[in-house]
């Protein structure tokens, strides 16, 4: 884990409104003053979380407060790689190393459930300072500044910490700039173009314009899918099971680079006609590190995400549910655990991908009320998908 450390900057301490939720950041930072924190992102940031954690970064710098922005997964989706490379954002990828120097931890666009970086700082007892989420609340940690709202993106709730004083941005200053221009792309991908929006997100996005780089958004829409995404997209469409308006798809093997695929093969499921819900899963493979990774979508309004994914998927022993979300979307992750690493066997990798896929499948139709099919496979679903490396006939 390597960064280069900047110098920080010191302004004039905003005032804003007593009582506000921005004034009760204000005084934590305030409180922390002179400290270096760890913005903990999910393990596959998305451009919700990206900005959020970048507002954050640039606020608390404005209290004599360091952060660095971490994750320790991947960032593979195109739009996210467009957004991170254009805006030249500094972000550090956790691959092993000492965070015993960060006082506290600030957790964006998550409560701690989908990072694995939460047990690694609480197992050295570094505490856990802000969380600032738009997602149903988890009760996995217990930070000093909650802020989590049924809202579209948790990036409107960082432009409303901006428009209430924490940063006063301006059109002359670059990263302002880009800053404006990501939390612009955040709220909109969190909210279908702005389709799906409420109230704040069009106050936060009018207020954004008079700061946003258009020509810079547009080169970050306008990136294309790989042939891998494709590819996914194509075994999702060919593979889906349609039952009472939901499309269910299992897509196989997947390399760790390729997991954002699945969620946009979620998203183009739902573009067929009379599909209300789509549900994508396959397995990652990292090494000897393996999860079922899934994807839900929905426009159906009476349908909570969050809770049709806990109450279908379950928890582990220790109360962790599997899955979770948010208005409109939610995603799951089951670790594969003792079968994970069987790749050598082509046999077996099939029968390790029809056991999982044909067993959250089952979960998924009972909870919609679907009795399985009697036929549980197709010709294509007999042997796993995979992409680069891992397929059987290369290996």
């Amino acid at each position: 884990m390597s960064r280069e450390r900047r110098p920080l900057t010191e302004v004039t301490r905003p005032q804003p409104n007593a009582g506000s939720k921005s004034a009760e950041l204000s005084a934590l930072l305030e409180n922390h003053r002179g400290e270096r924190h760890a913005i903990v992102m999910q393990d596959y940031p998305d451009p919700d979380a990206i900005s959020s954690a970048w507002a954050h970064k640039m606020i608390a710098a404005r209290f004599g407060v360091e952060c660095d922005i971490i994750y320790e997964g991947r960032i593979s989706h195109q739009e996210n790689l467009a957004l991170v490379q254009l805006t030249d954002l500094d972000l550090v990828r956790y691959e092993g190393g000492d965070l015993s120097h960060y006082s506290g931890t600030v957790f964006v666009d998550n409560q701690g459930t989908t990072s694995r970086l939460t047990e690694r700082f609480e197992a050295l007892g570094i505490k856990p300072l802000v969380i600032v989420d738009h997602h149903e609340q988890q009760d996995l940690i217990s930070p000093e500044f909650l802020d989590l709202r049924h809202i579209g993106a948790t990036a409107t709730i960082y432009t409303e910490y901006i428009r209430d004083g924490l940063l006063e941005l301006s059109k002359g200053d670059p990263e302002h700039v880009k800053l404006a221009t990501a939390l612009t792309h955040g709220i909109r991908s969190e909210t279908s173009g702005l389709v799906r929006g409420h109230a704040e997100e069009l106050e936060a996005a009018t207020f954004l314009s008079r700061f946003a780089d258009s020509s810079l958004l547009e080169d970050i829409l306008s990136v294309k899918r790989s042939k891998q995404v494709m590819d996914v997209i194509r075994e999702a469409l060919e593979n889906r099971e349609i039952r009472e308006s939901y499309s269910i798809s299992g897509v196989g093997l997947l390399r760790s680079e390729d997991r954002d695929a699945i969620p946009q093969a979620a998203d183009f499921l739902m573009t067929e006609e009379n599909i209300h819900t789509a549900i994508v899963y396959g397995i990652i493979i990292k090494g000897d590190r393996e999860m079922v990774i899934g994807s839900m979508r929905t426009d159906k309004v009476t349908l909570n995400p969050d809770e049709f994914l806990k109450e279908a998927l379950g928890a582990t022993e220790t109360g962790r549910y599997y899955g979770g979300g948010r208005r409109g979307a939610g995603g799951f992750e089951i670790p594969i655990g003792f079968l994970a690493g069987i790749k050598d066997d082509d046999d077996l990798v099939r029968m390790k991908w029809r056991l999982y896929h044909q067993l959250i499948k089952k979960k998924l139709l009972e909870k919609i009320g679907a009795h399985p099919p009697i036929r549980t496979e197709s010709p294509r679903e007999s042997a796993p998908v995979t992409t680069g490396p891992l397929r059987p006939e290369e290996a």
